[in-house]
């Protein structure tokens, strides 16, 4: 072997460099690896503990138990019952497609939602839960637990269904929960939970902050393949509120048998003083547990295309012209602006002038003369065109909002539409163009641009019977004294006294809602709101049903000490003195008998002669 010979000065020196040139190689390795761990261990230490723990303890979010619903008697509305899903971690299943092909042989799961859980284990971590399905029954249940060796990654867990009572009587009230929109997801980890539902229609989603609860969570320490090794801490959830209602359950189920002999229609029922909402109905009616359920999407299909629309809550949805029920507005509007006096006298031949434009009378022939009293009374069209000239517009809007008209009321349900009340600042908005004349007339009768809901029309009722400014809720809650309605109270009085007239007094268009001798007195306006130009010259039931007049009333009960107001729309009714008058007493006679404080008899307060319901003259008000 061939060995080097260093006594020589030339290896030497070259011996010399070469161990010079590795010791500085690596005295370089070296310092850059104590550099690196410097950088790793002291500068970005913080940081990668961070993520080593990220890597090592894992956090889970604990979902809430959603909270009950209860009538104002206590009776359960809502409620959750025990369920199961199953759901699959993709990070486990591996073959995440054959997993998916295998579970659709046990539960269905068509092509697309395969294909749509694989896009989704793709966007998400593959240690997050996907859910396969949900509302398990135990034959399901049973035979996936059975399969699980050939089902790597799937696991069933307890999943609490909500499930409703009472069905379609209640259905627009409670509604109903379904998954969370992805646009309305925020920061709340809650929501991002799989398979979590929330509130979307009636008091599901107008209470769906104190229903939901708060979420708790369980921090535990895993291993590398994510399994828990140990538990580090937990966090209960906070189950969501038992929600009181003020809705009679029984009244509410009355009511919606009394609603189901016509095709379309809703009812409100208030208390007076308190605005409580003891009955919101609106038929046709829908059951909540179909649409709430995952498993019945031909159900839900079906009631999204049913003809009459059953999903729609008319109750706060319903838009209508208010028709006559709107005189009361235009009166007080003139009264409270000192236009007119309730003694003068405005004649009335059948047709009123405006610039030449004719507007006639719902009576061809005409009221002859008449005061505040008689034209409340028989709802004379011609004697409220010249209150609405007089007054203006934005008079008459001033007053309707005071009444409640044109507001927002969700009172628990956030679905609620505020209406439409013109003014001239609203056609200058919507249309570009000035406020005209003769829409001012048209609104005075409740009709052109003037929209309102059933809600409304019973909280101007309210408001017109106790001289409050009181706001409806479905909520039980200790009530704050409610201000007074800043209107003058002789004007108040005088109104009253002639919607007591209109079902009560010879004449009177809502003869019909008038009860036995000796009952209660009831105090009303008739309604009737123009669908179409077809049925101005038309009788009801000779034109086709869509294109007939909406029917209207609104009511309050008893005269002399009012506890109870409602409103009532049957859409395409016809006639609101002929269908929502005797309709709306029938619904006031049921109030009055749940009420323990109502009294069998009371005496005639009002002026006038109170003629036998066989002998009143029927108006179309």
């Amino acid at each position: 072997m061939f060995t080097p010979d260093l006594d020589t000065p030339e290896a030497q020196q070259v011996f010399t460099r070469r161990a010079l040139l590795l010791g500085v190689g690596q005295l370089g390795i070296f310092g850059a690896l104590g550099a690196r761990l410097y950088n790793l261990q002291i500068t970005e230490g913080n940081r990668y503990a961070l993520l080593a723990d990220e890597n090592r303890i894992s956090v889970e979010v604990l979902a809430p138990q959603r909270g009950r619903i209860l009538d104002r008697a206590g009776q359960v509305l809502a409620a959750n019952t025990e369920g199961y899903r199953a759901v699959i971690v993709p990070a486990i299943a591996r073959d995440l497609r054959g997993v998916l092909q295998r579970f659709a042989r046990i539960e269905p799961l068509s092509f697309d939602d395969i294909e749509r859980i694989v896009q989704r284990a793709r966007r998400q971590s593959s240690n997050i839960a996907i859910v396969l399905a949900q509302d398990l029954s135990w034959e399901r249940l049973a035979e996936i637990n059975l399969n699980a060796p050939l089902l790597p990654g799937v696991r069933t867990e307890p999943a609490g269904r909500r499930q409703y009572f009472f069905g379609p009587a209640m259905g627009h009230v409670v509604g109903y929960i379904g998954a969370i929109e992805r646009r309305a997801m925020n920061d709340n980890p809650v929501l991002r939970l799989p398979g979590m539902r929330v509130g979307r229609a009636g008091v599901e989603r107008g209470l769906e902050d104190e229903l939901r609860g708060k979420a708790g969570s369980v921090t535990s320490e895993v291993d590398a393949r994510g399994r828990v090794v140990r538990i580090i801490d937990q966090v209960e959830p906070r189950p969501g509120r038992d929600m009181a209602l003020t809705i009679d359950t029984t009244l509410q189920s009355q009511i919606m048998a009394k609603l189901g002999a016509f095709r379309r229609a809703s009812t409100v029922v208030l208390g007076v003083q308190s605005g409580e909402v003891l009955a919101m109905a609106s038929s046709p009616g829908f059951d909540p547990n179909a649409v709430a359920s995952a498993n019945d999407a031909a159900e839900w299909a079906k009631l999204q295309t049913a003809p009459d629309d059953p999903l729609n809550n008319r109750a706060v949805r319903g838009l209508y012209p208010p028709g006559s029920t709107f005189k009361m507005v235009t009166a007080l509007a003139a009264l409270e602006a000192g236009k007119i006096d309730v003694r003068e006298r405005l004649p009335c031949d059948g047709l009123f002038e405006y610039y030449g434009q004719r507007y006639r009378c719902w009576r061809r022939a005409g009221h002859e003369s008449c005061d505040l009293h008689k034209a409340l009374r028989e709802s004379c069209d011609c004697y409220f065109y010249e209150l609405a000239r007089r007054s203006g517009i934005e008079a008459i809007a001033t007053t309707a909002r005071k009444l409640g008209l044109g507001v927002l009321h969700n009172a628990g349900i956030t679905e609620a539409k505020p209406g439409l009340i013109p003014d001239h600042d609203w056609k200058r908005g919507r249309f570009g163009r000035g406020w005209l004349g003769g829409e001012t007339i048209l609104a005075g009768i409740g009709q052109g641009y003037v929209l309102t809901t059933p809600l409304q029309l019973a909280v101007m009722t309210a408001r017109l019977a106790s001289g409050l400014d009181i706001t409806p809720t479905l909520v039980q809650r200790p009530s704050p004294m409610t201000a007074p309605l800043q209107m003058a109270l002789p004007a108040l009085q005088a109104v009253r006294r002639a919607m007591t007239a209109v079902v009560n007094e010879d004449g009177g268009t809502g003869a019909r809602a008038q009860g036995e001798e000796g009952g209660y007195l009831l105090a009303g306006k008739t309604g009737t709101s123009q669908v179409s130009t077809l049925s101005r010259d038309s009788v009801q039931v000779d034109i086709p049903w869509v294109r007939r007049d909406h029917a209207l009333f609104v009511c309050y009960a008893p005269v002399a000490a009012p506890r109870y107001a409602l409103a009532t729309v049957v859409e395409h009714g016809g006639g609101g003195g002929a269908v929502a008058a005797p309709l709306s007493r029938a619904i006031m006679d049921l109030v009055m008998e749940r009420d323990p404080s109502a009294r069998p008899v009371e005496p005639v307060v009002q002026s006038g002669a109170v003629a036998p319901v066989a002998a009143r003259r029927r108006g179309d008000g």
